[in-house]
């Protein structure tokens, strides 16, 4: 990829990481975490973040390497992300290069002589390119100083997005104990965090957990009855802005995005089974212009460092929580509101239960995948505050957010607490290590091999739910697991436990209530600003359209997405500050040295004419 003029590789002497952030970068102050993961880096100390989506996880691990003595290097599952950081990189000034398979030979051979010349300390690479036996072998003739493992969730077995080729990283410890490892993930429950760090280095370093809740996302699931009409009436008040629309299979992609773009959208199809150069245009697309949504399978989404995506819709189920949760994280990532919905019926209960059961031959994983689909349809049909039991999967306690569905609109809800005991005391009797399979036999009295084997069928709870159907339990139990009563140990191949708020409700010490019918919330959404936005005058706003216009324009010229120019929030800023002069406009926070150098006069002219 090749280098813009006037590119840094250095800093001044004895420069810190907060004068980087301030004089490279353009920002005031640290989000919440970054200086002790920066710290701790910077002391050669081995890091596991689990930071949230837009918590500026990046600048964790590329301060540390322009300040350092030594080369990083970035690990990525991207071309695409690849590109796009050392695109915002350079466009801050420091030189920044990735070798990929999408680049020229001569551009590789650019890019591999600036690593040797000591020209970037920042090298990215796929992990299939950075474990080929020529690459070990040169890297280990250079000054290493840090290897950097982005969406480090795919390391791990017990990951959403597992990638077999990542695994291979698990031996660059062994050799080059002398670098530092920092993992950075924003998807990763207990169980994936234990292991990427086994894999990465064990029994050293620390995880450093900032936290998964983006209180600036409004969530909101619904049964599906006729998504054409739901869909539009998510979108009706949306024409301004950028979105994700996410569907299950190619065909049903393409369906939704010529349903849209009958309907006036400005809509983009994009999955697996397009060329790579049809992705790539569509993807341009979404990253430099405004107002377009992207509708798409998972095929798209990892990576996407677009600030301003304001709502992502699901028309289908998604795999697992991790998913759901690394799904919707890419609305709302400069903090302004964001809104979320889902939509789900049986027939996508059904398609997951089925590519779970054709994923491989291993057992054990589909088991686990079967566990984690459950734990998700408990999210769905949560009574309570739909954040605290998403939250609650990550081992993260909240009180009620007053920014869900359940919150703003609560579901009717009834007495469930002698059903609730009679399920919890058959979870406590078989001793808390079966699934909610066999704990619904033992409560409804089923005769089954396993049950009459292990002498269940005496326990006093046998039979005392017969009265109730299986999918009446199966709903019940999911709603004790969302009412944080139960939780499912996916480890322990999805076994039922009892939480300390299960044993309250079994010694009644506590009821339990819950819904009895599909959760539809009759709330009207307005349409909300962004709290910088909203407080724009109509001239401000007026003036804020052009900056956009004009960055629209820039980022065309130079090929780059939209907010590699600047993002939002600096737009936003310089719109409500109108700043008169280049001393002011580099107070505005997101205008480092380079950029002001770069763009400071066209947006002046822009601001004061």
């Amino acid at each position: 990829m090749g280098q813009p003029d006037a590119q840094i590789s250095t800093v001044e002497t004895g420069a810190d990481p907060h004068s980087v952030l301030r004089h490279v970068f353009g920002y005031h102050e640290f989000r919440p975490g970054q200086a002790r993961i920066i710290e701790q880096l910077m002391a050669g100390e081995h890091v596991l973040a689990v930071m949230p989506t837009g918590g500026g996880k990046s600048l964790c691990y590329q301060i540390p390497a322009i300040l350092a003595d030594g080369l990083t290097i970035v690990v990525s599952p991207l071309v695409a992300l690849m590109d796009d950081q050392v695109a915002a990189l350079n466009a801050n000034g420091v030189e920044a290069v990735s070798i990929h398979s999408g680049m020229d030979r001569e551009a590789q051979i650019d890019a591999w002589q600036a690593v040797q010349a000591g020209r970037t300390k920042l090298l990215y690479l796929s992990p299939e390119r950075l474990m080929g036996q020529r690459m070990l072998d040169a890297l280990s003739r250079l000054n290493l100083f840090m290897f950097v493992i982005d969406e480090a969730h795919c390391i791990s077995k017990w990951g959403v997005s597992f990638r077999p080729e990542y695994e291979m990283l698990s031996g660059l410890k062994e050799r080059f104990p002398g670098a530092a490892f920092g993992a950075f993930t924003a998807t990763a429950d207990a169980a994936t965090r234990k292991d990427i760090a086994e894999k990465l280095f064990p029994g050293e370093g620390t995880t450093i957990v900032q936290g998964f809740d983006r209180p600036n996302l409004r969530l909101a699931v619904t049964p599906k009855d006729n998504w054409r009409r739901q869909l539009l009436g998510f979108l009706e008040d949306r024409k301004d802005q950028s979105g994700i629309v996410y569907c299950l299979s190619r065909k049903y992609t393409e369906e939704v995005a010529g349903f849209l773009k009958d309907e006036g959208w400005n809509a983009i199809a994009y999955h697996a089974g397009q060329d790579t150069g049809t992705r790539r245009h569509s993807q341009d697309r979404f990253m430099s212009e405004d107002a377009v949504i992207m509708v798409a399978t998972i095929a798209f989404g990892m990576g996407i460092d677009k600030p301003d995506i304001r709502f992502v819709c699901h028309l289908n189920l998604p795999g697992s929580v991790e998913a759901y949760y690394q799904e919707i994280g890419r609305a709302g990532r400069d903090g302004a509101p964001a809104e979320t919905l889902m939509l789900y019926g049986l027939d996508d209960i059904r398609m997951r239960r089925m590519f779970i059961d054709q994923d491989g031959e291993d057992d054990a994983h589909r088991l686990r995948e079967h566990k984690r689909l459950d734990s998700l349809l408990a999210y769905c049909e949560a009574a309570t505050c739909r954040r605290k039991v998403l939250l609650a999967y990550f081992d993260e306690e909240i009180e009620p957010c007053g920014n869900c569905d359940t919150c703003l609109d609560p579901p009717k809800r009834i007495d469930g607490t002698r059903h609730a005991q009679m399920l919890l005391s058959a979870v406590y009797r078989t001793g808390q290590v079966f699934g909610a399979a066999h704990v619904i036999d033992v409560v409804r009295g089923a005769e089954t091999q396993k049950i009459m084997e292990r002498g269940h069928d005496r326990l006093p709870t046998f039979g005392v739910g017969a009265e109730q159907s299986k999918p009446y339990w199966q709903a019940f139990v999911r709603q004790l697991v969302a009412g944080g009563a139960l939780r499912i140990n996916i480890q322990k191949y999805g076994c039922l436990e009892i939480t300390e708020e299960g044993a309250q409700i079994l010694r009644g010490e506590r009821g339990f209530e819950y819904h009895d019918a599909p959760i539809v919330s009759k709330r009207e959404r307005k349409k909300k600003k962004t709290a910088a936005a909203a407080s724009l005058s109509t001239a401000d706003d007026e003036l804020l359209t052009k900056l956009k216009a004009l960055r629209l324009e820039l980022a065309r010229e130079k090929n780059v997405p939209a907010y590699v120019v600047f993002p939002d929030a600096t737009l936003i800023e310089m719109a409500a500050a109108r700043p008169a002069d280049q001393e002011a406009l580099a107070e505005i926070s997101g205008v480092g040295p380079k950029k002001l150098a770069e763009y400071g006069e066209v947006f002046l002219e822009a601001i004061n004419t």
